[in-house]
């Protein structure tokens, strides 16, 4: 199990900063598959970058905690973090944008996070509990 959310945790962590870094580096190509109907243009696409970089940052919080073994706080900055896929799944029904990619792109991830978020939290609660007396020994 440790595996898995190892794993699926690093996935999450390269989709978070790929998708981050492509708002930062294209944000016009990047913006429309969110599911929002329309886009800031002229000096107001530069919030694009700005949640690009919002992207990025909540990628690296993540790939340091599970660089440096910090199981259960990556666990719960899983679920915090996803909030922010929760967020924008809101924001686009919010505003009358594709309700797919709404629910199958915004709210899929961030349950997935979630869905995560507890399997490290649950596995890191497990810890072997360590003997308190040596173990008997037979009698010879």
């Amino acid at each position: 199990m440790k595996k898995i959310s190892t794993v699926l945790a690093a996935a999450f962590i390269l989709f978070i900063l790929w998708f981050g870094a492509e708002f930062i580096l294209s944000p016009e190509t990047t913006a429309p598959g969110f599911g929002l109907p329309s886009w800031p243009s002229g000096d107001g696409a530069g919030f694009l970058i700005i949640k690009g970089i919002r992207d990025v940052v909540l990628a690296l919080v993540l790939g340091i905690l599970l660089v440096t073994g910090h199981r259960r706080a990556l666990g719960w900055a899983l679920l915090v973090e996803a909030l922010a896929a929760y967020g924008g799944m809101t924001t686009v029904l919010a505003h009358h944008g594709s309700v797919a990619t709404a629910l199958g792109v915004h709210c899929l991830t961030a349950t997935l996070m979630m869905v995560n978020g507890l399997l490290i939290m649950r596995e890191s609660r497990k810890v072997a509990a360590a003997p308190t007396a040596p173990a008997p020994r037979p009698a010879y």
